[in-house]
């Protein structure tokens, strides 16, 4: 909105050619999700805990101390990162992109799905919330929609290599997956959803794994945007994936918003509403700047805790016989006793080191 209405007005006002700027604006959505969250946080926290009661209902078969220290606590605090992502967003970011508008829509959609699947659990008071196998359906169907207007159908600007799969480690090396584009985009934006759901589980673990994956992927964003430095670095060009980074930055001010509520012992939990709204954001922005094996080093605390699930119904299916004594495997240390600001700290640290290796093959090629 701000660039729509100022950057046209640099040429008789110096000050608004800043407004062209994605640097700018980045930091420009940054700091207004940041505001937003903090003037919103606790009015919608009270409203949460009035309308909920008991809160999210807590698995039973969960660690023992959950059960104790986590009653009560509301639920669907992704909602306060939703509004000030959607406001900061419209606000900082170019109307006009059609990258913009996917990973922004895919976020939104994912969080609604994740907003139903909460308002069953509180309402019933069951950590069960509706189908798996429908909601399953519901995000392959938005994925696949979001997969297809980025493959070009809608966007003449997006070139032929939107079809394409980047290989790290390579110069200008990637592979032309044709009709099995949107099936494989699918699984990337899924995945990722599901595997941010995971990891939702301990007080401050998915939100700061979440925002370092956004700046990671900002950074990727701004990089492969620009023809001068993508040429530089040998990785392919995404003419107009840049415009990407004024959403990313959004998230990580209102993630860091929403850390201020949600660190232990937390006021508030994301819910489904908050992870499944985010993991579609880190798949949908992988997709379209076209460095989704990237996504898998940068995001992959996220696929151990859903590998972590995979291997632990796979062997008990198969061989009546758990690897983990819990799953996922945050759960697994708890049951060996590890405190919880322990787990969540060392989880942050691998997530770093994780974000790190896959920024490095940026260069590595």
């Amino acid at each position: 909105m701000f660039y729509e209405w100022l950057a046209p007005m640099a040429e008789e006002f110096q000050l608004f050619n800043l407004f062209n700027y994605i640097t700018f604006r980045v930091g420009g959505a940054l700091m207004t999700a940041l505001l937003i969250s903090f003037i919103l946080g606790p009015r919608m926290i009270n409203m949460l805990r009035m309308k909920q009661g008991k809160g999210q209902p807590i698995r039973e078969d969960g660690p023992e101390s959950h059960i104790i220290q986590k009653a009560g606590t509301p639920t669907m605090g992704g909602l306060l990162i939703l509004l000030s992502v959607v406001i900061s967003t419209l606000l900082w970011g170019n109307l006009h992109s059609t990258f913009l508008w996917v990973v922004f829509l895919v976020t939104v959609s994912f969080g609604a799905i994740g907003f139903y699947d909460d308002y069953l659990k509180v309402s019933r008071q069951n950590p069960k919330g509706f189908s798996g196998k429908f909601k399953l359906i519901l995000e392959i169907v938005i994925a696949a929609t979001a997969c297809y207007v980025l493959a070009g159908a809608f966007d003449p600007d997006i070139d032929g290599f939107a079809k394409g799969l980047a290989i790290p480690l390579m110069k200008n090396t990637w592979i032309n997956l044709g009709i099995f584009f949107i099936p494989f985009g699918c699984l990337v934006v899924v995945g990722s959803a599901n595997a941010v759901n995971l990891t939702d589980g301990l007080d401050g673990l998915a939100i700061v794994p979440v925002m370092i994956a956004c700046m990671s992927l900002a950074f990727i964003a701004y990089l492969v945007g620009h023809f001068n430095f993508s040429e530089y670095l040998g990785v392919p060009f995404v003419r107009g994936s840049a415009e990407v980074t004024i959403f990313l930055g959004a998230i990580v001010g209102a993630g860091l918003g929403f850390l201020w509520y949600n660190a232990p012992p937390a006021m508030v939990f994301m819910g489904d509403t908050g992870s499944l709204a985010l993991g579609g954001a880190l798949g949908s922005t992988a997709v379209a700047i076209k460095h989704e094996i990237v996504l898998a080093i940068i995001g992959g605390l996220f696929v151990l805790e859903a590998v972590s699930v995979i291997v632990q119904v796979a062997s008990f299916k198969l061989t009546g016989k758990r690897v983990f004594r819990m799953a996922p495997i945050h759960h697994h240390y708890e049951k060996k006793g590890w405190a919880e600001p322990t787990i969540v700290i060392r989880f942050w640290i691998i997530a770093i080191v994780l974000a790190l290796v896959g920024l490095s093959t940026l260069k590595l090629r």
